[in-house]
Parts: C-alpha cells; structure tokens; sequence
C-alpha cells in the first residue's frame, strides 16, 4: 500500500498524500490557492474538495447546488437533522456543521479505510455532531428512524457511477420513510447524452415524492454533454423561485426545472425497480482531464 503522509498540514509546501482505500487509489492533493484545503480524488476522479479552515467554503458546482437546498431546508441557521448516503470527504456535512451549529448528522460511506483517511488526514471538528457508519448505503438508510430527517443527500458513486440498488421505487421508498413530511431529499445524479439514466431517475423519484426540481448546466440538460445534475424532491412545494435564484447566480450558472417542463423532459421515462435496475453510465475520460 503506497502511502506519503503529510507531516506539515497546513503549510505551504503540503505534499499530496496517497493511500489505498477499499475503493481503489485515493489521492489528496492540496489545493495551492487555499493554505488548508484539499481535493479527493478516487482512481482519478474528483469526489470532493475541503477546506479546513472554511468547511463553509463549497468548490463543486454540484456541491454548491447541494448547499443551497441546504441553506433552504429550513430557517438559516436553525440545526437540522441530515443523512448522508456517500461521505466522501464529509464536505456537506461539513458545510451542515458550519452553517447551521448543532444540526445532527448520520453519513454512510461504505469505504471503512477511506473514513480513516479522511479522519487522519482532515479531521472533523470535534463539536460537529457527524456520526460515521462504514456500511452500504442503503443498508445504513434502513436503520435510520422512521420520519428522522430534514435531508437526505444522495452522492453515492462507486468507480465513478451510481451503483444500480441506490436507483430504484424501492430504494426511494425506504428514502420516504426516513424524510420527515416537511423535508427534503437531494441526489447528485451523473449522465451524458441522450440522458437516459437522468430521465428514469426523474420518473423514479416521482412515484415516491410528487415536487420534484432539477438543477444542472444548460449544457448537460440539452444533451450536449456528460456532467452532473441535482435532483430535488419533497412531499411538499419546493422554494422553486429562491433555488432558481441561487443556482443562477453561481460561479458556473446552473438551470432549474420543475413542472410541466420537467414532464416533458422527463419525455415518459419509466420508473426503475430493483428487478430492472442498473448502475449510471460511466463518464468517457475526458470529463477527468
């Protein structure tokens, strides 16, 4: 196992730190214009980016677009209670825990030797209230109580695709039973064209919760690239006008969905069942480099 650990966090000449997890090569590379930040990479491809000293801090676009149903969930600042399905770095539970002081929080990631990682390397605060479980996804998610959540963020890749038992009316159902009635769920959701995987999360998620929002690139929504999208879903009407706004405004601006136009484009896909269902498409290579 190859391993260069960092002895001098935090300073200028930081080295990257590699290590083998259970899910393949996982490389930290420190972030040159941020003294205390750091990107993860798995087998090559980015999965998350923190910065110690300001876990408010979001670089992702999907990652920001995941922190503004966040930051509407509820009232700013009021302590929410969060699952998260795939830790990856922690960056949104993080993000949680710097904005909203007190919230309670459960992350599932399956790769036991990439949370000591992450633990090790970049260390949690000790007051955020973060409990880790190493277990499958969905596994984790049937052991949260009944009616537990405001949120429940689904950001769950497994060699750079959504694995098929984390796609279906059957995962989404159990997804349901743990959202509180006024909450939310959010899923990061990867596709290139023609979109095929997209569209039939869309119909799936729809047979469990009836407002549903998409937010991604103008470009992946027209199907002229491979890239990331954000599901939003709730038994209640969405704040529609404020994620908008939001995703607007955005370094890289972003496009909503929601409503009849988000029918249409959903263009009669149907909803996928544990019997039919199978993992996202891999990204070609040239989203990596």
């Amino acid at each position: 196992m190859g391993k260069s650990r960092n002895a001098r966090r935090g300073q200028s000449a930081a080295e990257a730190v590699v290590e083998t997890v259970d899910g393949g090569l996982a490389e930290l590379i420190p972030d040159r214009d941020r003294a205390r930040a750091w990107t993860l990479l798995l087998d090559g491809a980015p999965q998350s980016h923190v910065d110690l000293d300001d876990p408010a801090y979001l670089s992702f676009e999907y990652q920001r677009r995941l922190g503004h149903v966040i930051d509407l969930v509820a009232p700013p600042g009021k302590p929410v209670q969060v699952v998260h399905l795939g830790g990856g770095a922690l960056t949104l539970a993080r993000y949680v825990a710097a904005t909203r002081p007190r919230s309670t929080q459960q992350a599932v990631e399956r790769d036991a030797a990439l949370v000591q990682l992450v633990r090790r390397e970049l260390p949690l605060d000790p007051n955020a209230r973060i409990r880790v479980r190493s277990t499958d996804a969905r596994e984790g998610l049937a052991k949260v109580p009944d009616g537990w959540a405001d949120l429940v963020i689904a950001d769950v890749f497994s060699g750079a695709r959504t694995p098929a038992h984390l796609t279906s009316v059957e995962f989404l159902t159990d997804v349901r039973r743990v959202v509180k009635d006024a909450g939310c769920y959010a899923a990061n959701l990867a596709d290139g064209p023609p979109l095929a995987h997209l569209r039939g999360q869309i119909a799936t998620v729809g047979v469990v919760f009836p407002e549903l929002a998409l937010i991604a690139d103008a470009a992946v929504l027209r199907g002229k690239r491979f890239g990331n999208a954000v599901l939003v879903a709730s038994a209640h009407p969405l704040p529609i006008a404020e994620l908008t706004r939001r995703a607007a405004s955005d370094p890289h601006p972003a496009r909503l969905e929601h409503g009849r136009a988000l029918t249409d484009f959903t263009g009669g896909a149907a909803p996928v069942t544990d019997a039919a269902a199978v993992a996202s498409p891999a990204p070609p290579p040239s989203v990596f480099r």
